[in-house]
């Protein structure tokens, strides 16, 4: 893969298993902050205690904003299963 198709990614994949790894542009580490912040919120006004499927829902809806903000922005998903260049430490 050519590197400035690589750039364009928010998210690379992972070298092993399905998914995507940390971000590689400022774009998705604002999005990974902003999951991070917003699951933050949800967790201090709907605590789990007291408000179970609230927290629950919000944790499931923002799960899914992000997976889906990977998806359209990150390396297409498949399973990896390390380096094909021998380029392993």
């Amino acid at each position: 893969m050519e590197l400035d198709e690589r750039k364009r990614y928010w998210f690379p994949a992972k070298r092993y298993g399905w998914g995507w790894g940390p971000p590689s542009t400022w774009q998705g580490w604002v999005v990974l902050l902003g999951f991070i912040l917003s699951a933050t919120i949800v967790g201090v006004v709907f605590t789990p205690d007291v408000h179970p499927f609230r927290f629950g829902a919000g944790i499931l809806i923002l799960s899914g904003a992000l997976i889906l903000i990977c998806y359209l922005k990150g390396e297409p998903p498949s399973w990896r299963w390390g380096s094909d260049s021998g380029d392993l430490p």
